[in-house]
């Protein structure tokens, strides 16, 4: 990484809000837009941009990021680096905005892309799933058909189990060969879920994101599972990887939970180590969001990269979903 100039780079700060097609229903929550944290370095003729959407379900929205990421303000113009950034603030939005914003400065600095910098080969298509919000059966069964018919589909359940096997049994039934994954978003409770894992199975279920709340990952002791669990709300950060081998098979990283690239490719360095299949996601953020999520991607057996097909608009340029995968030129962001 280049060492730092005395004087370190001007810190710009903004809220953006991209407001979605419509609706976007998963267990608990109804989502309308989403408020971004953008952070811009700028040092002479370099310049790095990263975005924070924030964590939801731990309060950390787009006042809450604003906020943090002026609490450090004056540190780094003062010339602190990426690497001193992962103490001074915790994992969150405002730590992801201005982690990728330091790896893009840094890239421009090197004149090397991001990707190089992170050690990484060139990034290539994704294959990336495309996700339907929690609706009724007919219409996520008329939403599978609507969407790249060569994509990975992901369901949200709601943790009503009726419905949600009802949900099931419509979606497979219009999109029979169609891998699917559905995220509970921790809808259920171990009751309900034991009940659950027979219908995925029936149906041919790939994935079973996040069952449990938060905090009850004990309870997944000795129950067999008959398909991959993948951590979502469980594997925030880094120190919480090691808790899930047993109980989970997937961990699913995204940047704004793990407050950046830099700590994400560490996730998923030592989930590889103990034993762990490795997922991205993301926070429904733009395309901004996407692009260094993207390079983590191609680290993943598992890719959920379609925040941005939620939105009514999107930044240009922006990212490109065609033929199951997602495309990410390097003019986004990072090279």
């Amino acid at each position: 990484m280049p060492a730092p100039d005395t004087q370190g780079p001007t810190l710009d700060l903004r809220v953006e809000r991209f407001p979605y097609h419509k609706p976007f229903r998963i267990s608990g929550h109804v989502f309308a837009e989403t408020a971004v944290l953008v952070a811009t370095l700028s040092q002479g003729a370099h310049r790095g941009r990263g975005e924070g959407a924030g964590v939801y379900y731990l309060g950390d929205d787009a006042g809450h990021m604003l906020a943090e990421a002026e609490r450090v303000r004056g540190a780094v113009e003062a010339g602190a680096t990426r690497d001193d950034l992962q103490h001074l603030l915790p994992p969150g939005g405002a730590r992801n905005a201005l982690d990728c914003a330091f790896w893009e400065l840094e890239a421009q600095q090197a004149g090397t892309p991001v990707w190089r910098l992170a050690g990484l080969d060139r990034p290539r298509p994704l294959r990336s799933t495309l996700t339907l919000g929690a609706d009724t059966p007919e219409a996520m069964a008329a939403g599978a058909l609507a969407i790249d018919r060569q994509a990975p589909v992901k369901l949200k359940l709601t943790g009503d189990l009726a419905d949600d096997i009802a949900r099931l049994a419509a979606v497979r039934a219009a999109r029979p060969e169609a891998w699917i994954g559905v995220d509970a978003n921790q809808g259920y409770a171990i009751e309900t879920l034991r009940a659950l894992l027979p219908v995925l199975v029936e149906h041919r279920i790939a994935l079973l994101e996040q069952p449990l709340a938060r905090g009850r990952e004990a309870d997944l002791d000795g129950l067999k599972r008959p398909l991959p669990f993948a951590a979502d709300e469980s594997a925030v950060t880094f120190a919480d990887t090691a808790g899930l081998v047993g109980r989970f098979d997937v961990v699913n990283i995204k940047l704004d939970k793990c407050g950046g690239l830099t700590e994400g490719l560490a996730i998923a360095r030592q989930a590889r180590r103990l034993g762990l299949e490795v997922m991205v996601g993301n926070m429904m953020g733009t395309s901004l969001s996407m692009a260094p999520a993207y390079l983590l991607g191609q680290l993943c057996d598992v890719v959920d990269l379609d925040g941005p097909t939620f939105l009514a608009r999107d930044r240009t340029p922006g990212v490109r979903y065609a033929n199951g995968q997602i495309h990410c030129a390097s003019d986004i962001w990072g090279a």
